[in-house]
């Protein structure tokens, strides 16, 4: 089983990533790691915070000459901007009586609820006494180390002909036109010069003048990104146990990206509003690696909680921001009076940014899925398990296998 773990503040001293369940034998190239965190700090509409970080990983474990041993892997991204909270996220009690250290500390005390945030649960939940622990670690800065994760897995993904790529489709009531392209290649050549990594150069044009206009406001946006995923074998997932279902281990990991709300495999919105004629992907003889397949793919590559062999379309939808400049009606802490929400730097749309973080976890969670279908240690034991399932899938799928 492959799994991960973060942790770390958005102010601490950095972030930590912990893989574990990664297989031997895998050659790491850290620059595709570091491409992907440098990509997560673009976009029109980040704040100044991105202007500070310039997001490298350092490989601490798990990693030989380049190569895996298959102990866990753990990378550290450096918060550049701890110099000037040393004394205000310190691990160790500080002097408050130093008055510049005290000014320091009220300076970043937080001392209103945001509404939209984790501050106001996570404060009563945890007990705390300054909001600013809360919002340390729920903020979105943690996905840094995800992408760092994410990096890692997509290399293993490639290794066997997976291929995953993310762009911004919409952006508030700006939607981006139908787009055409063969592979996730040509995708990704359409995204590469645009500030919001939209296919559309006309909808990504449209965009950007909304943000615009909405940071003159002192407001914020969200926006939807979809997700693809190319050259997935059949059966990855399970319809044996409700958390096996890849569907939902998808959707799980989707929903837990900060501001993300909704999730769409498909046309799971158009499939609930029409019938099922219209919506099933009828199945038909083929000659090929696979003897069927099909005309349409409105399933999104998945069926009863695994994949199909078409491509794997999710979309995530993203509210907007919930810190804004000109700030919510909220209630002060810890006496809960009438108040205005305090503003802590941010963005007006991080929708780029989120698409990169929403790639990383399709990856997470498509390697794991994929490590579970073809178990080893190592990857000459993967490679050997998986040509055998292609074998099968070729020669042999129609017979019952003793």
């Amino acid at each position: 089983m492959l799994r991960f773990l973060t942790s770390g503040e958005s102010h601490g001293r950095g972030l930590i990533a912990l893989v574990e369940g990664f297989p031997s034998g895998l050659d790491i190239d850290k620059s595709k790691i570091d491409d992907e965190l440098g990509r997560r700090q673009q976009g029109y509409g980040r704040g100044a915070r991105q202007k500070i970080e310039s997001d490298q990983a350092v490989i601490l474990s798990g990693v030989r000459h380049g190569t895996t041993t298959g102990a866990p892997i753990s990378l550290m991204i450096e918060n550049k901007d701890w110099d000037n909270w040393q004394e205000v996220m310190s691990v160790t009690k500080v002097n408050v009586k130093d008055a510049a250290v005290n000014e320091k500390l009220l300076k970043k005390q937080i001392k209103h609820f945001r509404p939209g945030h984790a501050d106001l649960a996570g404060t009563i939940k945890f007990r705390q006494r300054d909001i600013r622990d809360v919002l340390e670690r729920a903020s979105a800065r943690e996905t840094a180390a995800r992408v760092a994760a994410g990096a890692l897995c997509q290399q293993l993904l490639e290794r066997f002909g997976m291929k995953i790529a993310a762009h911004v489709i919409q952006v508030g009531s700006v939607r981006a036109g139908s787009v055409q392209f063969e592979t996730l290649a040509e995708l990704e050549e359409k995204i590469h010069d645009s500030e919001l990594f939209c296919a559309c150069p006309e909808a990504s044009e449209a965009m950007k003048d909304l943000i615009k206009s909405t940071w003159s406001e002192g407001d914020s946006l969200g926006g939807v990104i979809e997700v693809l995923a190319d050259g997935l074998p059949v059966g990855m997932g399970s319809y044996t146990q409700w958390d096996r279902k890849l569907d939902g281990r998808l959707a799980q990991a989707l929903i837990s990206i900060q501001a993300m709300k909704a999730v769409e495999f498909g046309e799971g919105i158009f499939a609930s509003a029409n019938k099922g004629s219209l919506v099933h992907d009828a199945l038909y003889p083929a000659a090929g690696q696979l003897p069927f397949q099909r005309k349409s793919n409105r399933a999104g590559g998945l069926e009863g909680g695994m994949t199909n062999g078409e491509r794997l379309v999710v979309r995530v939808f993203m509210k907007p921001i919930p810190t804004l400049l000109r700030g919510l009606d909220s209630v002060s802490f810890p006496d809960f009076k009438a108040h205005k929400a305090d503003y802590e730097r941010s963005d007006v749309c991080a929708i780029a940014a989120a698409s990169v973080v929403a790639k990383a976890m399709v990856a997470i969670i498509l390697a794991d899925a994929f490590l579970e279908k073809f178990a080893g240690d190592s990857i000459a034991d993967i490679e050997a398990a998986f040509e055998n399932y292609r074998t099968y899938l070729s020669n042999g799928n129609r017979q019952r296998q003793s």
